[in-house]
C-alpha cells in the first residue's frame, strides 16, 4: 500500500485522553508510531485531534489489556528505521504485512483486510459483489492490484484510468456501474468526501488479500505476546466490527 505523506509533524499533543510526553516515555507505557496523513485510518481532523480507525484501535487495545499508552505522528519516510532504532515500541499506521518487511520485523495478528472491493451507487440493488456485474462497465485505476485482480471476472467490461477519483467521477456521472479500489480509499470516496456523501456505497467483501498488522522489533516477543493478546479480546468483544463499522463502511 503506498502512503502519500501529506505533511511531517514529529510529535503533536492532542486532548483526547492519552498523554503525549516527549521523547522519553514511562517504562510501562507502549508507545506507538503512526503517520497520519491517511484518512480513515489516521489523520488529522478540523480540529487539530489525531483521529481515525488506528486511533481508535490502540486505544480500544490499551483499555482491552490494561496498559498505558502514548501515540507519536511520526513521518512515514524513516518510521521503521525509528523502530530498529528503539525510538517507540511499534508502528500502527496502516502497515501492510509482506514477507519483506516480516524479514526485518515482527508483526502482531492481522486486524483489518485492505484488499480490493467494489463500489457502486447508492440506489444500486442486486449486486453483492463483482459475480453480479456481467455484462457491466466497472473503473479501475491502471496498473494498480485492483486493476490486475479484474483478470478474474473476464465478465465485467473494465475502464482503466490514470486516477481512481476520475472513475469516482464518471461513477456518479453513469459512465460506468462501479468501481473498483482498495478498501481503505473505498472507505475514503464513500464516508468522508463530502462531493459523494450519501450517493455511493461498498458492497460484498475485499477479493483480495492485503492484510494491516502493526509491527514490534523482531526479538521483542514479550510485546509481540501482550498486543496480540489485547488485540484478540478487541475482536473478541465485538470492539473492532464496531469500528469497522464507524470507519470503514
Amino acid at each position: 500500500m503506498k502512503k502519500i505523506m501529506l505533511f511531517t509533524l514529529l510529535v503533536l499533543a492532542f486532548g483526547m485522553g492519552i498523554v503525549f510526553a516527549g521523547p522519553q516515555a514511562d517504562a510501562d507505557t507502549i508507545v506507538f508510531a503512526t503517520d497520519a496523513t491517511w484518512p480513515p485510518m489516521e489523520y488529522i481532523d478540523e480540529k487539530g485531534d489525531l483521529v481515525g480507525f488506528d486511533v481508535d484501535l490502540m486505544n480500544a487495545m490499551a483499555e482491552a489489556g490494561d496498559f498505558e499508552i502514548e501515540i507519536r505522528n511520526t513521518a512515514w519516510d524513516g518510521i521503521f528505521a525509528g523502530l530498529k532504532n528503539g525510538a517507540y515500541d511499534a508502528v500502527c499506521s496502516s502497515v501492510t504485512i509482506t514477507d519483506e518487511r516480516k524479514a526485518e520485523m515482527a508483526f502482531t495478528d492481522p486486524y483489518i483486510n485492505a484488499g480490493q472491493i467494489l463500489i457502486v451507487k447508492k440506489d444500486m440493488t442486486g449486486v453483492d459483489s463483482l459475480d453480479d456485474m456481467s455484462g457491466m462497465k466497472v473503473g479501475v485505476q491502471n496498473g494498480t492490484t485492483g486493476d490486475f485482480a479484474l483478470d478474474n471476472f473476464p465478465n465485467v467490461v473494465r475502464k482503466a484510468y490514470d486516477e481512481v477519483g476520475f472513475a469516482v467521477e464518471d461513477l456518479m456521472n453513469g459512465n460506468v456501474d462501479g468501481v473498483v479500489c482498495d478498501s481503505i480509499v473505498a472507505s475514503d470516496f464513500v464516508l468522508s468526501n463530502t462531493a459523494y456523501a450519501g450517493k455511493l456505497q461498498i458492497v460484498g467483501e475485499p477479493f483480495t488479500e492485503e492484510f494491516f498488522g502493526i509491527a514490534v522489533q523482531k526479538e521483542n516477543t514479550e510485546l509481540l505476546g501482550k498486543l496480540n493478546a489485547s488485540l484478540d479480546a478487541v475482536r473478541e468483544s465485538g470492539k473492532l466490527d464496531e469500528l469497522i463499522s464507524k470507519w470503514l463502511r
